[in-house]
């Protein structure tokens, strides 16, 4: 999908002032130790080979809650390729929102950069907590229809609980100030009724919805959810890049059976590791959307000529491996407000019967004045600016795409392609969001973000392309949405639930390998999924816990 030269441009300077504001931002209150670190630990520290109950690749959103569970009564290993979060002013504040997916490189930023083909830049987690410590902290439960269309047969009772357990430990009630409070405010006179108030559930109307930032700023992540653990049954093993699952021919009372017997992984100085599964243990993907359908392919798992045509030996044919993949497209504008704001990452959201989600956030931006001003003595100083932006993002999508190698090095971004609004619903919801955005715009509550000119007309003052001027106009509507299509990082699929894993998550045709992230999801759970993911992770935790108790 290609884009005019101006709007890139314009994208090219808004983010350099960002990442210019970003290089000033404050350092968060500072925070306690928290106890999980005491079993984490550098991977070049772990032995040559050991053997674990359960392996979990990729402490993330999911892994994390998921380790935190099982090893209540099984010994556990986590795996993740990055580092630890703690301790870094930019992870850890949502002042250094922008500089953590702004400061990338290629192999140990806490964020890896990616772009699909269709020229989206995008970002994946590479830090203990994954996504969850690098996003903008909004929390969110799933909505109902993706109870009920995501091929799980979910116990609701056992789904609340390991929501409430997550939230316990790491969501807060978000401050609203001006520029969310006149959101809220602006959506009401829009029609997206009722006002909710506070709540964590997904429910149409205006809600104000839990954050994992504190009232102090701090960032919360999945990996707080590790506190939760034995700390006798479990190691968390950092830098730890899994390059392949060990997968063996064993015998079963019906034949033979392909099963995961452990994985192979390297150290931060390159040093090879066997970590392998004992008597009824299981190898656990939870590397996320990127990482899980990639390292599937590169130890044999999914479409036998693909596989063949890399020279990669075949272990077992799953031809959906990196289909059905999905982004969830974003289209918002920007705007510099007359008056400074404060930070404020995503807190409101107004929830359309259309099937659209509008949400914005504010960022101030700080950046050095010339060295010596024209009229004044005075040394150079600070200049703070505010951006604000107002933007949605679409439920579903229906559109679909698909991932495939870019290499046989699992350090290396697989090739994505998202397909952005290749079904036509997809771009009627982003239509739909556009005009509910510029009604908000048009909203009382928002004129006081208007410049006055000097007829005493109001107007805002925009960064990047503003509305179309006719919002009635469904073809420039349209050609909006796909011109100015971004990412609001919700991507998910490539291991789908009826596609890849059954309804327990496990991988089809191999024996104690389960897949636990956002790749199985067939359809986004509502606003925001880091509220489902790291309930998924306790919930399939407190699953197999139950059934591995049970009589044989």
């Amino acid at each position: 999908m290609a884009r005019p030269s101006r709007l890139c441009f314009l994208h090219v300077v808004f983010f350099w002032v960002l990442l210019r504001a970003a290089l000033s931002s404050p350092r968060p209150h500072a925070q306690e130790e928290p106890p999980y670190l005491k079993f984490v630990l550098n991977a070049t520290d772990f032995p040559m080979e050991d053997y674990y109950d359960y392996i979990i690749v990729g402490g993330g959103t999911a892994g994390c809650p998921l380790a935190a569970t099982l090893s209540q009564s099984y010994r556990v290993l986590v795996l993740e390729r990055g580092g630890v979060g703690y301790g870094d002013p930019n992870l850890m504040s949502q002042e250094g929102f922008i500089r953590t997916l702004m400061e990338v490189d290629a192999f140990r930023s806490p964020a890896q950069a990616f772009t699909s083909e269709e020229g989206v830049p995008n970002a994946r987690g590479r830090v203990l907590g994954g996504s969850s410590a690098i996003n903008a902290g909004f929390y969110s439960r799933a909505d109902s229809y993706f109870l009920h269309h995501s091929g799980v047969d979910w116990d609701l009772g056992a789904v609340n609980a390991s929501y409430a357990w997550v939230e316990k430990a790491v969501v807060f009630r978000p401050k609203l100030r001006s520029w969310q409070s006149a959101i809220r405010d602006g959506l009401l006179e829009a029609g997206v009724n009722p006002s909710n108030g506070f709540t964590f559930n997904h429910v149409v109307g205006t809600k104000i919805g839990g954050s994992t930032f504190d009232k102090l700023g701090r960032r919360h992540t999945s990996a707080d959810l590790l506190s939760y653990a034995k700390p006798s049954n479990i190691r968390v093993g950092i830098h730890a890049t899994v390059e392949r699952v060990l997968l063996a021919s064993t015998s079963s009372h019906s034949g033979p059976k392909l099963s995961a017997t452990g994985v192979i992984y390297r150290d931060q100085v390159g040093r090879y590791h066997h970590a392998m599964v004992r008597s009824h243990g299981e190898v656990i993907l939870s590397a996320g959307t990127i990482g899980s359908p990639q390292l599937l392919l590169l130890s044999g798992v999914g479409p036998r000529p693909y596989l063949s045509y890399w020279g990669i030996p075949v272990a077992h044919h799953l031809p959906f491996v990196g289909q059905f993949l999905y982004d969830n497209p974003r289209n918002g504008i920007s705007i510099v407000p007359p008056m400074p704001l404060e930070h404020s990452l995503i807190q409101v959201v107004g929830i359309t019967k259309s099937g659209a989600y509008i949400e914005a956030a504010s960022n101030v931006i700080s950046f050095a004045s010339p060295a010596r001003a024209v009229f004044l003595h005075t040394p150079s100083s600070m200049l703070n600016v505010t951006v604000a932006t107002l933007m949605g993002k679409i439920a579903g999508p229906l559109s679909s795409g698909s991932l495939r190698l870019a290499s046989t090095d699992v350090r290396i971004n697989p090739i994505v392609r998202f397909n952005y609004f290749s079904k036509l619903v997809d771009l009627e919801r982003c239509i739909s969001s556009t005009r509910k955005i510029g009604e908000v715009l048009r909203s009382h509550s928002l004129d006081y973000f208007k410049f006055r000119d000097w007829y005493g007309n109001r107007e805002f003052a925009y960064v990047g392309p503003p509305l179309p001027a006719d919002l009635s106009n469904s073809t420039a509507m349209a050609e909006h949405c796909r011109r100015t299509v971004t990412t609001i990082w919700h991507y998910h699929g490539g291991c789908v639930v009826g596609k890849v894993v059954d309804k327990e998550f496990q991988v089809l045709g191999v024996n104690a390998l389960r897949i636990v992230d956002g790749s199985t999801l067939n359809v986004s759970p509502g606003t925001n999924p880091q509220a489902t993911l790291m309930m998924l992770g306790r919930y399939v935790g407190l699953k197999m816990r139950k059934q591995r108790s049970r009589p044989k």
